[in-house]
Parts: C-alpha cells; structure tokens; sequence
C-alpha cells in the first residue's frame, strides 16, 4: 500500500471511491476546487497495483468573525473502499492531511462531520484518531439526517514533530 499527495489525474478515481463508499457524492467542479485551491491536503492510498482503493478530501477554512480568525482544516470526505479497510488505511490518511495542514497552514484544529449512525465512523473518529463532538448539527444531510460535528486540536502533532508554518522569507529561489 502506498499514501501519497493527491494529484489532477486521481481526481476521478477519487470521485469513483466515492460513488463506491458513501451516500454523499460530489460534482467533479467540488474535486478540482479542493485540488486547485488546497493540492497539498488531499491525499490517496493506492493498490500494490497503483489503484487507488481510498482518499481524503480537505481544505482550510477560517472563522467567520477576521478577528477570531484561526486556521483550521476540515475533512471534507474521507473514503476507503470495503476490500481494503481495517488496514489502516483510513488513520494513515488521515494523519497525512493533518500533519500538512500544520504544516502548510499553520491549522490549529481539524474539523468534520459523521451521519450520527455511522456507527463505523464514529469509532474511528473517536477511538482511533481522536475527535470529539463539538455539537449536533440537526437535517445536515441531504435525507434529514443529523450530523454529528467533530474536532481534534492540531497542537499535538505541532509537538511531536516540532512543526511550523513555513515562512515567506524562509523560501529560496534556485
């Protein structure tokens, strides 16, 4: 198995894994905004063959208020097709996309939301990487469905792997 950066051209074998693995589906336009606008936080895990059997989609976002504004990213979707899950696949991208969210934007936090009857999710959320329930977002989903509205703070990995947000003038030309 292999994780790696998202590139242009896995952009509709994500969407396919997708399809495959959640009621939720997006247009190809909501694909290339998140590719375009964020290219180094969405990432594949790929098949010894090259397939890609599971992706996460994410971006930064920003509050609302510019004077509480913290950097923080939000797991748009996250899928992993059902030959290959319980492989941890699902941790690994996960870990990837915070890790460069730290590190490319400086986020503080990482947010996102579950069907509250995603039994499956929920666990991986809670237990293996570590969210918590923020608060209950009523008819979130299309079908009515409630949301449950999760977050993990971000300083942890700032810690552990001494990260910062790399600087402009940090930056060399060649």
């Amino acid at each position: 198995m292999n994780i790696r950066c998202a590139q242009p051209e896995d952009l509709m074998n994500m969407q396919h894994c997708n399809l495959l693995c959640l009621p939720e589906n997006y247009q190809m336009k909501y694909y290339f905004y998140h590719g375009l606008s964020w290219p180094q936080l969405s990432y594949v895990a790929e098949d010894e063959g090259g397939k890609i059997v599971g992706y996460v989609l994410a971006k930064i976002d920003r509050e609302e208020d510019p004077e509480d504004s913290v950097p923080h990213g939000h797991i748009t979707s996250l899928a992993v097709k059902r030959s290959h899950r319980r492989l941890g696949l699902a941790k690994k991208l996960m870990d990837q996309a915070s890790r460069a969210m730290v590190e490319c934007f400086d986020a503080q936090y990482v947010s996102l939301h579950v069907r509250k009857s995603n039994r499956a999710a929920l666990h991986l959320y809670t237990n293996t990487l570590g969210f918590s329930i923020s608060e209950i977002e009523p008819k979130y989903y299309a079908d009515g469905e409630d949301a449950y509205a999760m977050r993990k703070d971000l300083t942890e990995i700032k810690d552990q792997h001494g990260l910062r947000q790399l600087q402009p003038e940090s930056i060399t030309a060649s």
